[in-house]
């Protein structure tokens, strides 16, 4: 997005199917200024591009002309729009049953006699005409009653040649129970042999479409649970501690830099450090690491985790939306509301699919009037009546959404986020993995291991400049160097000047001498030979140590050798991802024969060695051209380009928040075992969506000639409107709930392979 571009987002209310957000996208980006809109059916949310600023007005108002309801979103509304869809599946629960007690007469009185021989005799002994006029006026009910919103919704819809779900329902029931009125008050208008009534199709058609959109509302709202369960993580009270005064308060009344207090078995409030005390906290619900967290002084502690069986008192450092819960809330509702690249297809399906099934119906009644059997006229109406019943835009509109909504509301859990849900499909696809060195697969704390130095040089004189010069660098080396520094009770000095050769080392004036520290290419262009370290740096090397100079005065004094501890699970990660079939690279500021011996060491395929921060994006671009689309997983400030120039980016949750913005996908847990997790729980989500897709298609495709009676010449058989209507009901409860199995995901070390 350019810079001159903005986002905001609508929640829409009033859609029921694929159509629906078909209209909705087209309405908004025909507003001036509305450079992309898309829309999702399962968050009934709009997400908005503007080239430039919009009236407010402007939007609702185009999103009204089309028939549904907009309004400007915001993440304070959570509760409001639950709230909400509650009361919406309470409506639809009372309107179903008010239907179905009336439809229940007309089904009997109708069907009864077609099972019962003996007693549609009776009814017409007893009722006669009457039993026509009865089921005249219960379905009439049942129409303009419970299921009047099928008529407020698609007629309009029809009129503005925007047809949708709605608009097919209100046609079929429509037109049987037109019909069906005419043949019951006017039966000299119809030929002979064909006065019958079809009240019971009208009828059941909408009290079986009414269930299933109970049944669809019930399953769409389990798959919001994950949102729920975060936001029930925040406590709504803490302890605040003044003095030596405890007092509960509202989290909204409390501050940066306030201190809490957190008891056993408690919820902490906010984020913040430990100043006392010390506690088990369990972090599960963010990380996904089952095993409480020991914590004590000077430890981050997360808002929303679970204290188990220690007291500390800790400072605020982060209110509202600055927490790393409001954050994962954040994320985790943008990827929800995201669409996959897969979803086009979809799109330009459902924008014909309506105005396509009502052609088919209007060439069913026509072909059956033509050729059908007697009675010709009620063959062409039954039906022309299923197969715009039968149509299921709605199935199609859900598949992916609602499989989008559970897979990373699951991941969530596992402590993966997903920054933008169309990660999903891509982590499905790359076949090769990069990964940052330090920090990512190592801890990115390298200890001091060797010190070598020159004929004439005292060791302690050089550690002691070295580590001076140093000292307010914050590189891992510099840290090292210090911590050596002071085992050996070495006092530091003061530095007079000091500058950073980024990529390279350093350059630093200590006690009037200049000193340098840094790899092998700092010396080069300075013309310091590196000869009589030769053969130490080699053999460093070899051991996978990296080896680092200091020369003082242009003259070299040390070879030191610095080692970065493996983070635990990397191996075992590693390994998994081989056995998926990936390739695996790593890019590493090291040198070649260091980079080499780790690569060995861990089992890795490609190594880019001897990289600069600056040419990390260079390293990705090229492992890209020679092996297809590329992921990128790193922590740092300066991963942040590689990461936004991957195909995927991959941040380790321990990383910087520059690295975490510039992500696709956020391992919380700070351990690439996410990784393979991630991979798995992606194909997962893609094979759901594709499993709905093909039942959203297939189902359509089986069934809707099926309703236009291509299997009658053959076997005799025709589709009823209300089995019609029953299956249409059922087809979007299947892809709902084919989704929710989602929720139940776990990870399984597998071997599977890519295709």
């Amino acid at each position: 997005m350019s810079g001159n571009q903005q986002e905001l987002e609508l929640a829409i209310s009033g859609m029921n199917c694929a159509s629906c957000v078909a209209h909705v996208e087209k309405a908004l980006v025909s507003v001036n200024g509305v450079s992309s809109a898309s829309v999702n059916l399962a968050t009934e949310r709009a997400h908005l591009v503007l080239a430039r600023p919009v009236a407010a007005e402007d939007l609702i108002l185009s999103v009204e002309q089309a028939g549904y309801k907009a309004a400007f979103a915001n993440t304070n509304d959570r509760n409001e729009q639950a709230d909400r869809r509650k009361q919406e599946r309470l409506q639809l629960k009372q309107r179903f049953f008010v239907a179905l007690i009336a439809t229940a007469p007309v089904f009997v009185m109708e069907m009864g006699g077609h099972l019962v021989p003996a007693f549609h005799h009776w009814i017409m002994t007893n009722l006669g005409i009457w039993s026509w006029i009865i089921q005249a006026a219960l379905t009439t009910l049942v129409m303009f009653g419970p299921g009047r919103a099928f008529y407020q919704k698609g007629l309009p819809a029809l009129l503005r040649l925007q047809p949708d779900m709605n608009s097919l329902v209100a046609l079929g029931s429509l037109a049987a129970w037109g019909y069906s009125l005419v043949a019951t008050f006017a039966p000299i208008l119809l030929p002979t042999g064909t006065v019958n009534i079809y009240f019971e199709a009208a009828a059941v058609i909408v009290t079986l479409i009414l269930l299933g959109r109970l049944m669809e509302a019930n399953a769409r709202g389990r798959t919001s649970d994950a949102i729920a369960r975060l936001v029930k993580l925040q406590p709504h009270v803490a302890t605040r501690v003044k003095g030596e005064q405890h007092e509960t308060v509202d989290i909204a009344q409390i501050h940066v830099d306030d201190l809490l207090l957190v008891r056993p078995g408690e919820r902490i409030a906010l984020d913040g450090e430990i100043i006392q005390g010390a506690s088990y906290i369990d972090e599960s619900m963010m990380t996904g690491e089952p095993i409480p967290v020991s914590k004590s002084t000077g430890a981050q502690v997360i808002g929303g985790t679970l204290n188990t069986n220690g007291s500390f008192t800790y400072k605020v450092t982060k209110i509202g939306k600055e927490t790393l819960l409001a954050q994962i809330i954040d994320l985790v509702e943008s990827a929800q509301g995201s669409k996959l690249p897969i979803q086009a297809l979809v799109d330009k399906i459902t924008q014909w699919f309506v105005p396509v099934v009502m052609l088919i119906a209007a060439l069913t009644f026509m072909v059956w009037l033509i050729v059908g059997p007697e009675p010709a006229l009620g063959f062409a109406l039954v039906n022309a009546v299923a197969v715009l019943i039968i149509a299921c835009p709605c199935a199609m509109g859900l598949a992916t959404p609602t499989s989008i909504m559970v897979g990373t509301g699951r991941a969530a859990n596992l402590g993966l986020l997903f920054r933008r849900g169309s990660a999903l499909q891509t982590l499905a696809e790359v076949k090769t993995i990069a990964f940052d060195k330090t920090g990512t697969l190592t801890i990115g704390q390298p200890t001091l291991t060797d010190f070598i130095v020159a004929p004439g040089f005292e060791k302690s004189f050089v550690l002691a400049l070295a580590a001076t010069a140093e000292q307010h660098s914050e590189h891992p080396i510099a840290s090292a160097l210090v911590k050596a520094a002071e085992a050996e009770n070495i006092s530091l000095g003061n530095v007079e000047a000091f500058e950073a050769i980024t990529g390279s080392g350093l350059k630093a004036t200590v006690s009037g001498r200049t000193i340098h520290i840094g790899a092998d290419r700092l010396f080069t262009p300075l013309g310091i030979a590196l000869d009589s370290f030769l053969e130490s740096a080699q053999q460093l090397a070899s051991e996978g140590k990296t080896p680092i100079y200091i020369a003082i005065d242009n003259q070299i004094a040390a070879v030191m050798a610095l080692a970065d501890t493996v983070k635990s699970g990397t191996t075992e990660a590693l390994k998994a991802l081989h056995d998926l079939g990936f390739k695996i690279a790593m890019i590493t500021g090291d040198n070649q024969r260091t980079a080499d011996v780790i690569a060995r060491q861990l089992g890795i395929d490609l190594v880019v060695a001897e990289v600069l921060p600056k040419q990390k994006v260079s390293a990705v671009k090229k492992l890209r051209k020679q092996h297809g689309a590329i992921a990128f997983v790193g922590d740092g400030i300066n991963d942040a380009p590689a990461l936004a120039e991957a195909d995927l980016g991959l941040a380790i949750g321990t990383g910087t928040d520059i690295a975490i913005e510039s992500a696709d996908l956020v391992l919380v847990s700070g351990g690439i075992d996410g990784v393979p997790k991630s991979i798995s729980l992606a194909r997962a989500t893609m094979r759901n969506i594709k499993q709905n897709l093909f039942w959203a298609f297939a189902y359509n495709a089986a069934l809707i000639p099926l309703a236009a009676g291509v299997a009658y010449p053959i076997f005799g058989v025709l589709l009823s409107p209300m089995l019609a209507a029953g299956a249409m009901a059922l087809s979007s409860v299947f892809v709902v709930t084919n989704a929710l199995r989602l929720k139940t995901w776990r990870y399984e070390y597998t071997t599977e392979k890519l295709n």
